[in-house]
């Protein structure tokens, strides 16, 4: 009994020294974020980590799981941490040892003592609250059925919200799973099942162990989804929707878009797709456009579910999104960044992988006309912005893994592997991929890996190249130099300039240099040059002698990533001759110039609208009216922010564009994709009473737009519109329409129909539910209302609350996530296009210093953003 009670004293001291020492010894810093010294730590300690996966759903607001991981430690010296958020936890056994751990809803430390250096086995049973954000594993109730769907979502760090795990990318795993599901459910995830065992009133599905994944890359969905299967391929595709949209799905486009990309993709890459079938799933709620999750590609659904007919313009979004999301199966799944600075290189390659793709195997041969007219001039914007970055910036923990995710990320990065493609020749970039591919597969590399493997197959150092374009930010700006005497060009230089003396970067390039003069026919090519320019001035003397141009465009067919600054000779054509550019892809740069002159506040806005008013209802390139049109709202949006001041110029020019907009639609007429383009833009111009009776009376029937189906997609917008304005009687067509249409989609219109009105108590009480962070509104209704709450014109009630808002911004901010902040900082900072306003939010930044970095970003852009709309104003012809 005696050496019972010294041997229990003894057990109790040691224990009591153990959690001594873990109290002492903090594994890493008590947040929700996992920072790249702590990771870096763990992958140092940690290899091959195999995940067994066994989860229970039921269709109610909890999930169980149990986890099992089993991973080699090369140091038991110090304790280890495993991710996992907000969980219950049941029980932890380390290597079949039952212990008591310390978890602080983020992640679970097991002590140095309960681990062995080599193999070992950490069991972990818990349970969770479904996520409702569209992270983790999300849960959604169908309002028109009641049917419960969920879906995984993990980029950049949420694996840890559905399972414990080492959630950082250069630990990949393998992954078995199992999950018991309601009976009428199915399941997707990387692998297709290997069993489905009937249990009554549910089935246990049981899948197979999956090749090396980072935990952002697995994914696990579960639902009583309608599945459409197709067997056309190398490969099994099947295409997943609630049941309750399956008739907005045209599974035959989906089916053909991935079969054509899997093909092109094993082709250009030379490495067959490695994930053995190809599921897609269209969900709802849904944070982004798409995720690359390996194997089971989640898409939302706002983005690609139609009531009518898809246009020409929806298809090839959804193909070029299919190609994005592709290639990422390759260039982000197969080889992984080792860290979240990385990032960056996935989405620009999956963005010009994407481009390439749907140029060369869909019928969307221009779709890199589309990318310069979208995501490179949305680059360009951010690029001159004060909060522009290099394309390779510092991540310092998961907290900024997505603080810097922009059109930089994205088409920048896209448009520096296109000039690089140019730059080194098609075939040699294409055989440095399929090489980097090839030795890094199922592995982490970094930049140099990639960068290397290009430069090999090159035989050329990159490294100047990659310090130029990679880790300097800033646009360039590039401008045709030129003489002629007698009708012939005497001198040319390519001048190249920085954007500013903090960032005097000047990079090298290779572009075209086209000449063109004035004809009866129109504005013809009459020579193009490839150029590889560098430093402050090239000269280019193979153009001495040739025709004195009547205008030059220095990066002709886009090779280069610049902003282009035409001579006065060439503006002048530019603006008088638009009509008479027949190269689609040269209009739409041009009409680019005039646009960017615009925002540079040389051109007077209201000169650019009779442009618009004079050339646009003659263009017959479908892709470039889409441009033209999108500016068009943007300059509406900036005189409606201008408020009264500019009252004469917005009241002028306004009826004039809306019933251009009208009118066109009448008359395009046969052309579904023409009519609903133009009518699409008419309604984001209705602003005149005029303008508004005619949309109601189109709701209603009493009037008809010939060949313009209007399905309940369009009542949707029509609806939005009035209550925006508050036409008389809109909240009565708001109140039938919801009543027409109570599906989630409706829901989350009517919500945009509510907030959008143009009323102070609706406006004070859906501000109200914004800031209450534990509302039980789903994430998706709140974002609906932040986007929606204050439009451009409604700024005399927005400046009622504009106080409030930042009054509470620093202490918002602190409370709320990165996930909600991303959406509020970028909707609800108040600017009014007044010195006042510019004023007040440069009081902002500089009293308030508690600020994350995403919103601080947020911050700084209304502020020059308001500076901008401010001297726009001032060049205003009739101003």
């Amino acid at each position: 009994m005696k050496k019972t009670l010294i041997a229990a004293s003894i057990a109790l001291l040691l224990g009591q020294l153990h959690g001594a020492a873990m109290a002492a010894t903090p594994a890493r810093a008590e947040n929700a974020y996992l920072s790249q010294q702590d990771a870096a730590a763990r992958s140092a300690r940690v290899a091959n980590v195999d995940y067994t996966l066994d989860f229970t759903l039921t269709g109610a607001e909890r999930f169980s799981g149990s986890t099992t991981l089993q991973f080699d430690l090369n140091d038991a010296s110090a304790p280890l941490t495993i991710d996992l958020d907000k969980a219950s936890v049941h029980s932890v056994s380390v290597n079949g040892k039952v212990v008591t751990t310390q978890y602080n809803q983020w992640f679970v430390t097991i002590a140095a003592a309960d681990l062995v250096a080599g193999r070992n086995t950490v069991t972990i049973s818990y349970e969770r609250l479904h996520s409702t954000n569209g992270e983790g594993l999300h849960r959604m109730v169908d309002p028109v059925d009641q049917r419960v769907y969920t879906y995984t979502h993990f980029e950049p760090a949420a694996a840890h919200q559905m399972f414990p795990s080492f959630d950082q990318p250069d630990l990949k795993g393998t992954y078995a799973i199992t999950v018991t599901v309601p009976a009428d459910w199915v399941v997707s995830s990387t692998k297709r099942e290997s069993g489905i065992e009937d249990l009554g009133a549910t089935r246990r599905w049981t899948f197979p162990r999956t090749k090396r994944l980072s935990t952002y890359n697995f994914s696990m969905h579960a639902g009583p989804y309608k599945v459409w299967e197709d067997g056309s391929a190398k490969y099994p595709m099947r295409l997943f929707a609630r049941q309750s949209v399956a008739k907005q799905v045209a599974p035959q486009d989906w089916f053909k878009y991935t079969r054509q990309g899997l093909a092109f993709f094993d082709q250009y890459f030379g490495l067959p797709y490695q994930f053995e079938k190809y599921d897609q799933l269209l969900v709802p709620d849904f944070l982004y456009g798409a995720m690359e999750n390996a194997g089971a590609v989640t898409f939302a659904e706002g983005g690609f579910l139609h009531q009518s007919e898809m246009t020409a313009a929806q298809r090839q979004s959804l193909a070029g999104v299919i190609m994005h999301e592709m290639a990422h199966q390759w260039f982000g799944d197969l080889v992984t960044m080792k860290w979240w600075n990385g990032l960056w290189l996935n989405e620009s390659f999956a963005s010009f992988m994407g481009t390439l793709a749907t140029a060369e195997a869909t019928e969307f041969s221009n779709a890199w006309q589309g990318f310069y007219s979208g995501g490179k001039q949305a680059a360009y914007v951010q690029d001159q912005r004060v909060t522009t970055h290099a394309i390779e910036t510092p991540v310092p923990s998961t907290a900024n893994a997505f603080d810097n995710i922009d059109a930089i990320t994205y088409s920048k990065g896209a448009s520096t592997l296109k000039q690089l493609r140019h730059l080194l020749g098609e075939e040699t970039f294409r055989q440095g991929v399929h090489n980097y591919l090839v030795k890094y597969s199922y592995q982490n590399a970094r930049l140099d890996d990639f960068i290397g493997s290009l430069g090999e197959a090159a035989k050329r150092d990159l490294s100047g190249w990659t310090k130029q374009w990679l880790y300097e930010p800033g646009v360039n700006t590039i401008a045709a130099d030129f003489s002629c005497a007698g009708g012939k060009i005497k001198q040319f230089t390519l001048r190249q300039s920085a954007p500013s003396a903090t960032m005097p970067t000047l990079r090298e390039q290779r572009v075209q240099i086209g000449l063109f003069k004035l004809t009866p026919q129109g504005l013809a090519l009459s020579k193009n040059l490839p150029v590889t320019y560098q430093g402050a001035a090239t000269p280019v003397p193979q153009l001495q002698g040739a025709a004195c141009p009547d205008l030059v465009y220095p990066n002709y067919q886009d090779w280069g990533y610049a902003q282009v600054q035409l001579d006065a000779r060439s503006f002048s054509t530019a603006q008088a001759n638009l009509s008479k550019v027949a190269d689609p892809m040269l209009r739409s740069m041009l009409w680019q110039s005039l646009w960017d002159s615009v925002r540079a506040a040389q051109l007077p806005l209201d000169d650019f609208l009779k442009t618009v008013l004079a050339n646009a209802p003659a263009e017959k390139d479908y892709t470039l009216l889409g441009d033209v049109t999108g500016k068009l709202r943007m300059a509406k949006a900036y005189l409606d922010e201008m408020g009264p001041e500019v009252a004469s110029s917005r009241d002028q020019l306004l009826p004039q564009l809306e019933q251009m907009a009208y009118q066109a639609s009448v008359a395009a007429q046969g052309d579904n994709n023409f009519q609903r383009r133009w009518f699409g833009t008419f309604l984001g111009l209705a602003s005149t009473p005029a303008a508004l009776e005619q949309l109601a009376d189109i709701l209603s029937g009493k009037r008809v737009v010939p060949g313009l189906t209007v399905g309940q997609d369009l009542r949707w917008d029509i609806v939005i519109r009035l209550n925006r304005y508050a036409y008389p009687g809109a909240a009565a067509l708001l109140a039938a329409e919801q009543a027409r249409d109570p599906s989630d989609a409706g829901q989350l219109a009517a919500v945009a129909a509510t907030a959008v009105q143009p009323d102070a108590a609706v406006k004070t009480e859906w501000l109200g539910k914004i800031h209450d962070l534990q509302t039980k509104l789903p994430f998706s209704k709140v974002r609906k209302a932040m986007e929606n709450l204050y439009p451009a014109e409604q700024r005399a009630l927005a400046e009622q609350t504009a106080a409030q808002r930042l009054a509470q911004l620093a202490q918002v901010d602190q409370s709320a996530g990165p996930v909600f902040m991303r959406t509020y900082a970028n909707t609800l900072l108040p600017s009014a296009c007044t010195p006042a306003s510019v004023a007040r939010l440069q009081a902002v930044l500089d009293e308030t210093k508690t600020l994350s970095a995403g919103t601080l970003r947020s911050l700084l852009v209304a502020h020059q953003e308001d500076q901008r709309c401010v001297a726009i104003k001032k060049k205003l012809t009739k101003f």
